[in-house]
């Protein structure tokens, strides 16, 4: 018996009856991880896509979609540049017509020098890619949105990083919570436009800009480390917070507004503690 929760499986079907039909997105970051995730996830829904990412690697994520039987256009861009961000919307715009959803997604990580040792150079530019990118997303496209009269939602990758410390290093942590602060005020800001703004807060994923992670973990034979102070002792893979973003940018969120969605097996549910034991108490 098909499952009534998933959608068509032909491209065609998924175009006519998917979450995201009839709706043009712009994604961010789209040329590995997350990203592509998402824009295959959304295209296979139903979405035209807008495609933005520094390297060449949004053509070939741009592709996958054309070949699924998707709609994709995509512009190789700085997401901290505000030209390029104001190209993005003028693309959803020329090629299909309208705007209704835009995934701020790009981000770095910007190491993890700690407070002594990092430079005011890559506190700023870290600020810029992360945390002014997605402003830029919400300034123009929310506008686009807003002036068009038929709502919309920006959904904007921030981390469990911005919730508390050790998940990253403190430019990137400052970073991240500015992005879920970002989204509360922009929400706020957008009343009675019916453009929705929230924040996605993933864990630990294996993804472009944590690979080297991955990749030393698996030469040192300790993979399975990898997640395991979380409950599912597991890392995520860039579908699950796909599945996540998709939610936020779909009318299944509706009455979601100015929150921050946290997608991280459970990591930051508890304080640390040195064990844990079923039926006593942490010690």
């Amino acid at each position: 018996m098909p499952d009534p929760d998933r959608s068509p499986s032909t491209p065609g079907q998924a175009a006519a009856q998917g979450r995201l039909a009839g709706r043009v997105a712009i994604l961010t970051g789209a040329g590995s991880g997350i990203g592509r995730a998402a824009a295959l996830l959304f295209a296979a829904e139903g979405a035209r896509l807008v495609l933005g990412d520094k390297t060449e690697a949004v053509h070939a994520t741009a592709q996958q979609v054309q070949q699924a039987g998707g709609q994709a256009v995509a512009l190789q861009i700085d997401a901290g540049q505000e030209a390029d961000v104001m190209r993005l919307v003028a693309t959803a715009r020329e090629s299909f017509g309208q705007l209704d959803i835009a995934f701020a997604n790009a981000g770095i990580a910007g190491g993890m020098a700690g407070i002594f040792d990092a430079t005011p150079e890559l506190w700023t530019e870290v600020l810029r890619v992360n945390l002014i990118g997605p402003w830029l997303m919400i300034k123009h496209a929310g506008k686009a949105m807003a002036d068009a009269g038929r709502g919309g939602s920006i959904v904007c990758t921030a981390s469990v990083a911005g919730l508390r410390s050790g998940a990253g290093g403190p430019a990137y942590s400052a970073s991240k919570a500015g992005v879920i602060n970002l989204v509360a005020v922009s929400a706020q800001q957008l009343s009675d436009t019916g453009v929705r703004v929230n924040a996605l807060c993933p864990g630990l994923t294996e993804t472009g800009m944590t690979q080297p992670t991955f990749d030393y973990a698996k030469d040192k034979g300790v993979s399975h480390k990898l997640g395991r102070l979380n409950p599912l002792r597991r890392a995520a893979q860039p579908d699950e917070l796909a599945q996540a973003a998709l939610f936020l940018a779909s009318q299944q969120s509706s009455y979601v507004n100015g929150q921050a969605l946290v997608v991280d097996g459970g990591l930051s549910s508890s304080h640390p503690v040195t064990r844990q034991l079923t039926g006593q108490t942490a010690v």
